[in-house]
């Protein structure tokens, strides 16, 4: 135990010396090089750097696909190809690539996964950069204006961006907790990314960056012998000389894992790829052209994946104490009151505000305690040589996934909570069921019950978070505060309306219900009229449900057909638009924590209308009520 201890606060605090190590302020050098980039394009629109977009796909949906090409055909820069890298060869996105006007290009041999496909078009590229962007992923309009001009620097090699979702991820979702429980990918493109930045030691994280090819030929491509080749390629191409540069800016978005049985496999796979960079020749340790702070931070990131391991034996001491009758440290009041208790607050205190508000002190162990044991298998099995192989993350819902129990990720925790259990019943009845000499008592005894009863609530919403919610589609859908008017023949001159909710397919909003206008149909052809920006304009609905609920009236819609004009505006202003994904700050460990016994105490429930999983997005400063005058629209 004390091994385990000295390995989690030796990575805490190291991550800590990071945090406090001096390093420039990149954020004068990107908002300057987007002013050059900008001058540049007014003078001579089309002297500005070629880029090459590379969007790599395996088997995702093809409205994914869309999705992610025609954000990328919206992208406001003038010198750009878009490359559609298909290692499924089918023949549908062949046809949508030459509607779309977009390049398809699919390889003989499926070798070397993700890295092999991209490696397969770097020959037919005519481009000075490529950017790359996952095939689930919408990059926002002004994803080039904010990144290109940094390799107006020659030894600028690659500019990474955050990676964000646009829908919650499982744990979040079956705990209903998307209020309460920031992303686990915030922590480390608010906190860690930065850190990087300053010792010259930014993470290449897969999709959302931009790269020089010239980069890319030095070092020989994209690195092949990990699964984790985002990695190593950007180890690589630091060691070579040059600069990876990180925008901390959400300029894109993608899809996070549908079930939770996907995100285990997921993050499995980013532990055994990470901890497998350490088998090619990007070992930080040997790779020549590294100065000794870049090979420690490149290091501990990698080593980061293997603190699950003594975080599972931490995990199991409270099992021990039980059933042995061993307490693994000696505890009196004074050590209580002078080094633990201060020691655990400094932690609840220090952590939100080192991470820039990205994460809690508590509620972020909850992913750690849902993943500990498919993590802790894939971490020993690929330090024994046998390393997961790289498989794409579903992007879709099949039927044997939905509101289906993960036996193989509940089994385990099930039987570690029956154990700890009875563990827990030996404190009570102060009787381990291994005699032993060793005996105690008192606060010693107290401390062992609290700690062995926290580990079982924790165990039992870890088991709870593995429940998916039924979910009918993977439409993402999105909360957001925007006015308008609701009209049609019966509600003249117009109702005022709060759109709450909305999505691809509809949206849903509500209004006070009033007893002098009772309107128990949307009838006559009613429409939504708004003055959002790029979403003006009066758009057709059809009433799905209703509900009243604290004296309001909420309404479910669909849209009603639409013009090709209005399906762009739309997708625009779900997908595209600036200022879309909001900077969030987590919210008091202990409200989360009420709210997360209340969602423990609740039944779980279906995805359906006003209860479905939604991320909050960015709103128009100039999206305003207005009147149902014909004469706004």
């Amino acid at each position: 135990m004390l091994a385990a201890e000295l390995l989690l606060l030796g990575s805490s605090f190291l991550q800590l010396l990071f945090s406090s190590l001096p390093g420039p302020d990149y954020r004068v050098e990107i908002n300057l090089a987007a002013e050059k980039l900008a001058a540049k394009r007014f003078l001579d629109p089309h002297g500005v750097p070629r880029v090459a977009v590379l969007v790599p796909c395996c088997g995702e949906p093809i409205e994914v696909i869309e999705r992610c090409l025609r954000g990328c055909l919206f992208l406001d820069y003038p010198n750009f190809e878009i490359w559609l890298l298909d290692d499924a060869n089918r023949e549908e996105l062949a046809i949508l690539s030459s509607q779309l006007g977009c390049h398809y290009l699919a390889r003989p041999q499926r070798i070397h996964a993700k890295a092999g496909n991209l490696n397969y078009a770097l020959p037919h590229l005519k481009a000075e950069l490529i950017a790359v962007f996952d095939a689930d992923v919408v990059p926002l309009r002004i994803f080039f204006n904010r990144t290109v001009g940094l390799f107006r620097d020659q030894l600028v090699g690659f500019v990474q961006t955050p990676q964000t979702y646009m829908n919650a991820d499982p744990v979040m979702r079956n705990l209903r907790l998307e209020r309460w429980l920031m992303p686990d990918e915030e922590s480390f493109y608010r906190w860690i990314q930065p850190d990087r930045q300053r010792l010259g030691a930014v993470v290449c994280a897969g999709t959302s960056f931009v790269m020089r090819c010239q980069s890319l030929k030095e070092i020989g491509g994209f690195e092949t012998q990990t699964s984790s080749e985002d990695l190593a390629t950007g180890i690589r191409i630091i060691a070579a000389g040059y600069r990876g540069i990180y925008v901390p800016e959400k300029l894109s978005a993608g899809l996070a894992p549908f079930t939770i049985e996907a995100m285990a496999r997921q993050r499995s796979r980013w532990a055994s790829g990470t901890i497998q960079t350490l088998r090619t020749g990007a070992n930080p340790l040997k790779i020549p052209g590294l100065n000794p702070l870049q090979r420690l931070a490149f290091l501990e990131g990698i080593l980061h994946w293997c603190n699950v391991l003594p975080q599972l034996l931490l995990l199991l001491v409270p099992i021990s104490i039980g059933f042995f009758g061993i307490f693994p440290f000696r505890i009196d009041s004074g050590g209580l009151i002078t080094t633990v208790i201060p020691f655990y607050l400094s932690q609840l205190i220090l952590i939100p505000w080192l991470s820039g508000g990205s994460r809690g002190a508590l509620m972020p162990e909850l992913y750690r305690w849902v993943f500990i044991l498919p993590l802790a298998e894939s971490v020993i099995s690929t330090l024994l040589g046998n390393p997961k192989r790289f498989q794409v993350t579903p992007k879709t819902i099949s039927n044997d996934q939905v509101c289906d129990s993960k036996i193989r990720l509940i089994a385990p925790l099930l039987m570690i909570l029956a154990i700890q259990l009875i563990s827990s019943l030996t404190l009570i009845t102060n009787h381990p069921l291994v005699p032993s000499q060793s005996s105690f008592d008192g606060l010693a005894r107290i401390l062992a019950l609290g700690w062995g009863l926290l580990n079982s609530l924790l165990l039992a919403t870890a088991i709870r978070s593995c429940w998916d919610r039924y979910r009918p589609d993977t439409t993402p859908w999105f909360s957001l505060n925007l006015k308008a008017v609701l009209n049609g023949s019966d509600l003249h001159p117009g109702q005022p309306v709060l759109i709450t909710a909305i999505s691809e397919q509809g949206c849903e909003f509500e209004r006070p219900i009033s007893s002098s206008l009772d309107f128990t149909t949307l009838n006559q052809n009613p429409y939504l009229l708004l003055k959002a920006g790029g979403l003006s304009g009066s758009w057709p609905v059809k009433e799905l449900r209703r509900q009243h609920r604290n004296g309001r009236e909420r309404i479910g819609v669909s849209w009603e057909a639409m013009e090709d004009h209005q399906n762009e505006k739309l997708q625009t202003f779900l997908y595209r638009r600036e200022k879309l994904w909001p900077v969030r700050w987590a919210p008091f460990d202990g409200f989360a924590m009420l709210a997360l016994i209340r969602r423990l105490l609740q039944r779980p429930i279906p995805e359906d209308w006003f209860s479905r999983s939604q991320v909050p997005v960015g709103i128009p400063s100039e999206a305003g009520l207005f009147s149902g005058d014909p004469a706004d629209r």
